[in-house]
């Protein structure tokens, strides 16, 4: 639907509950209602902190629709540099695995940027895995429903030459200090990250030397802050980190590679 009047009224609302992008986030409202009943609920869930992208249902990543339904973690603009890295250093046909994949984001991006990629995605959530079969298998993927390495096929061991593991690093302490939209609907297992937010990359650094082929690479999102820690930690697992950075996307990211 779309209205000039509308339209302005719902910046106004959007704006007035805090939206610091209130035009674009109008637009997506606007095009994602069927009528004006609907939008006016659709504004009202996001007045009330609701996240965008699990009202419309989708977010953009990568130049992709992600399908993304509600209780699930919404794929950051910020990991677009992280995955960049994989697709980048993915040759083609690459063996390739999406850990805490979320909604399949990443493994959506490798399918669509690494020529014959065999993509292999899983997670402990099960409304994400539901989410993430939508946008990974459809593209020729595969996604499974456990923890960690866990679910993942027996004869990946060893084969693995790029694995996206985009864990949760927030310690735990604070997770009350993130804005609403993470803290209030997304869930915490997909936040938090232990006591100093890499609980979780020790485990995924223990288990890839096993995984990955030689010459393969583990790549991990994490702070400015956190980023010496989390390349010490993939040092003691015998990979060969490196910490990259991004000015324009505000990101970290260590990059392992298995000699």
């Amino acid at each position: 639907m779309s209205d000039t009047g509308i339209g302005t009224g719902v910046v106004e609302r959007l704006r007035a509950a805090g939206c610091v992008f209130a035009e674009e986030e109008a637009e997506m409202l606007l095009a994602a209602a069927a009528g004006p009943a609907e939008l006016d609920a659709m504004v009202e869930r996001r007045a009330e902190g609701l996240p965008l992208e699990h009202i419309v249902g989708w977010a953009e990543f990568a130049g992709l629709r992600i399908e993304v339904d509600g209780g699930v973690f919404v794929p950051r603009r910020r990991t677009e540099f992280l995955v960049g890295l994989a697709v980048e250093r993915a040759r083609p046909g690459a063996v390739c695995v999406d850990l805490c994949c979320g909604s399949g984001a990443a493994g959506a991006v490798l399918l669509d940027r690494v020529a014959g990629a065999e993509v292999h995605a899983s997670d402990i959530e099960p409304a994400a895995v539901r989410c993430a079969r939508r946008n990974v298998e459809p593209r020729g993927g595969r996604v499974y429903d456990g923890d960690l390495f866990a679910p993942l096929p027996a004869e990946l061991r060893g084969r693995v030459e790029i694995l996206v593991a985009n864990v949760p690093y927030v310690p735990t302490e604070e997770i009350g200090l993130l804005p609403p939209e993470a803290r209030d609907h997304e869930p915490h297992v997909t936040l938090d990250g232990g006591s100093d937010g890499l609980d979780v990359l020790r485990r995924v650094a223990a288990g890839a030397p096993g995984w990955l082929a030689p010459g393969g690479h583990l790549f991990v999102e994490t702070s400015e802050r956190q980023a010496e820690s989390a390349a010490a930690v993939m040092s003691a697992s015998g990979l060969v980190p490196e910490v990259l950075t991004s000015d324009e996307w505000w990101a970290t990211a260590v990059v392992a590679t298995r000699p």
